[in-house]
C-alpha cells in the first residue's frame, strides 16, 4: 500500500510537472544573433551549414555547448556586400552581433549601439582603437578576442628574410584600420637593416596600384596584414603577389588557402569557434562590460608549397618543420 501511494504520488507530481515544463519550452525565446564577416559573402554565411569556413566554426563551438540551430537561436548574416547595411542588426533586435574585427565594421556597429553586446573576433587593437577601455575590462557593449597584430610584426618580417633572403626591400601594404603596421614595421625592418617601403591603401581599388608601387620601389617581398581593404580581396591579393612575382607574408592563412605564398598568425577559425562562449555567458546573463578580452594562444604557421615553386623560391628546411600546414 505503501508503494502504491508513492507511485501514485510520483505520477501526479510528473502530470502536475509536466504542463509547467512545456510551457517553459514554449516560452523560451529563440536567440537572433547577428553575424558580420569581411571576406566573405551573406550567402555563405546563411543557415546551420554554412559555406564560410568561420561562420561555420562559429555554429560548432555554439553545438559544443548544446545550443541547436533553429530552435535555440538563429542568425543574421551580412557579409562583404551588404557591410552599408550592418546597423540593420540593430532594428532587427538582435540579441547580440558576432563581428569580424575589422575597424570599419566594429566602427559601423559602434555607432549604431551602445546595448546591442558586440563580441569582435580578432579585433587588431580593441584598446588603441577606441572600442574597450581596456581588455581586464572592456566597460561597454563590446568585448571578444584580440589578434595581437602588431606583437607578430617582427616574426613575420623574420619568417620572410628566411623565405627570401635576396630581398632588400620589403613594401608594407597597410590601411587605416591597421595604422599603426606601418610604424612598427618600418622600425622593426630597419634594425634589421631592409629598406622599408610605405603602400597605403585607402580603399579595395587601390590594390592594383599598391603592387606597382612596391614592384617599382623594387621591393623584393611583401607584409600583408588582414586588414579591412586588403582581407575582403584576398583572392585578388594573392594573384595580383603571384603576377608580380613579389613573395608574401600574410596574417592569416586565408590568404595562403587563396593562393598566397605563406602566413603567420593566430588561429582565425579556432577564434570563431571560441567565440560562441562569449555567446553562452551573455545569454546566460553575463555582462559584455565585464568580461575581459581574451588574447589568441595559438599561433599557425602555413605554407604555400605551390606558390613557391610557381615564384621559384625553395622554402627552407626550418621553415617547413615549423608549419602548422603546408599546401602542396
Amino acid at each position: 500500500m505503501v508503494n502504491r501511494r508513492k507511485f501514485l504520488a510520483s505520477v501526479g507530481a510528473a502530470a502536475l510537472a509536466w504542463p509547467k515544463a512545456a510551457r517553459t519550452q514554449a516560452a523560451r525565446k529563440m536567440s537572433r544573433i547577428g553575424v558580420v564577416v569581411i571576406g566573405g559573402t551573406s550567402d555563405d554565411m546563411t543557415g546551420p551549414l554554412p559555406r564560410n569556413r568561420n561562420v561555420r566554426q562559429f555554429l560548432r563551438g555554439m553545438a559544443e555547448l548544446g545550443y541547436v540551430y533553429g530552435r535555440d537561436f538563429v542568425t543574421e548574416p551580412r557579409g562583404i556586400e551588404s557591410l552599408a547595411t550592418v546597423a540593420e542588426l540593430v532594428d532587427l533586435k538582435c540579441d547580440l552581433i558576432v563581428a569580424t574585427g575589422g575597424g570599419a565594421t566594429l566602427t559601423l556597429l559602434k555607432q549604431a549601439t551602445r546595448t546591442i553586446p558586440v563580441i569582435m573576433t580578432a579585433a587588431p587593437d580593441p584598446v588603441a582603437q577606441g572600442y574597450v577601455q581596456s581588455l581586464a575590462r572592456p566597460g561597454g557593449n563590446f568585448t571578444g578576442m584580440s589578434l595581437q597584430s602588431l606583437e607578430l610584426t617582427g616574426k613575420r618580417l623574420e619568417l620572410l628574410k628566411e623565405l627570401n633572403p635576396a630581398a632588400e626591400t620589403i613594401a608594407v601594404f597597410w590601411d587605416t584600420s591597421v595604422s599603426e603596421l606601418w610604424p612598427t614595421a618600418q622600425k622593426e625592418g630597419q634594425a634589421k637593416g631592409w629598406k622599408m617601403v610605405s603602400v597605403e591603401i585607402r580603399d579595395p581599388s587601390e590594390i592594383a596600384r599598391g603592387f606597382k608601387v612596391a614592384a617599382d620601389a623594387g621591393a623584393g617581398a611583401l607584409l600583408i596584414p588582414a586588414s579591412v581593404n586588403l582581407f575582403s580581396r584576398a583572392k585578388e591579393v594573392a594573384e595580383l603577389a603571384a603576377q608580380n612575382r613579389i613573395p608574401a607574408m600574410y596574417e592569416l592563412r586565408p590568404y595562403v588557402d587563396a593562393g598566397g605564398l605563406a602566413s603567420y598568425g593566430a588561429d582565425i577559425e579556432e577564434i570563431w569557434r571560441h567565440a560562441a562562449t562569449y555567446v553562452d555567458k551573455i545569454l546566460k546573463g553575463a555582462d559584455p562590460a565585464e568580461l575581459p578580452i581574451e588574447q589568441p594562444t595559438k599561433f599557425e604557421l602555413a605554407i604555400n608549397a605551390r606558390a613557391a615553386k610557381s615564384l621559384g623560391l625553395t622554402v627552407p628546411p626550418s621553415i617547413l618543420v615549423r608549419a602548422d600546414q603546408i599546401i602542396e
